[in-house]
């Protein structure tokens, strides 16, 4: 779904700046420029958020690619832009090994130039629910991990899973879709939904540096919840 930038002025004023490049440069070959991510869906903090950016051409030969260098490399250190490079005619067959990251561009996101081709990518529900529990099972794994590397420090073991929680937003968000459960886009709505649905406390997810014992007690019964109704939609 195409909607408006939610950014402040000036980062704006970059990203139209960076969309006047990109078309000068590519011309033709640029068949879609897009913004996803917090800079549409909200909570981005200018300084801290990236400018999340798909950049879709025809053709994706190294001159082609060369000429996004110096635009791509200007708005990254203006605004912290982060983009990926796609070719169009790669868009489709690729929907089943990346469900939620086309689902969360065609759900919500802001067209700079081009065309809007993401309305017609087509994924499936088989595709989505492996992908979720892959995430899932990951952060899970990784959390082990974090525990180890935190060697007891409270600070560590916060930056780890503030870090987790953002990221754990969409399989969360995907899987309350797949229960048939509606909830906002944020990172604090997907988790009181979930939470409320699965019977999760998780409150300390909400400001991780107060108690990190706590909020890392939150995400693990989070996770394992979240892998345990991935399981039973496969069971059905």
């Amino acid at each position: 779904m195409t909607r408006s930038l939610n950014v402040p002025a000036r980062v704006k004023e970059h990203l139209d700046t960076l969309t006047r490049s990109l078309e000068g440069a590519c011309g033709s070959n640029l068949a879609s420029l897009c913004v996803y991510g917090s800079a549409v869906r909200g909570g981005f903090v200018e300084g801290t958020s990236d400018v999340d950016l798909v950049v879709v051409l025809h053709d994706t030969a190294h001159e082609r690619l060369t000429a996004l260098s110096e635009p791509l490399m200007l708005a990254n250190h203006a605004v912290r832009a982060e983009a990926m490079v796609l070719r169009l005619n790669d868009l489709a067959p690729a929907s089943d090994v990346f469900p939620l990251f086309y689902d969360d561009i065609k759900s919500c996101h802001a067209l700079l130039s081009g065309t809007d081709v993401w309305k017609d990518v087509s994924v499936t529900d088989t595709h989505r629910r492996l992908r979720i529990e892959q995430e899932l099972r990951e952060a899970k794994i990784r959390m082990h991990r974090a525990v180890v590397d935190a060697r007891g420090e409270d600070e560590a073991l916060a930056r780890f899973v503030s870090r987790k929680v953002t990221q754990i937003r969409s399989p969360l968000h995907a899987l309350l879709t797949l229960q048939g459960t509606s909830c906002g886009e944020s990172v604090e709505a997907v988790l009181d939904a979930f939470g409320k649905k699965a019977g999760v406390v998780t409150a300390p997810l909400k400001d991780v540096r107060t108690n990190p014992a706590a909020a890392h007690a939150a995400f693990r019964a989070l996770i394992d919840a979240a892998i345990e109704a991935t399981d039973r939609i496969e069971a059905k």
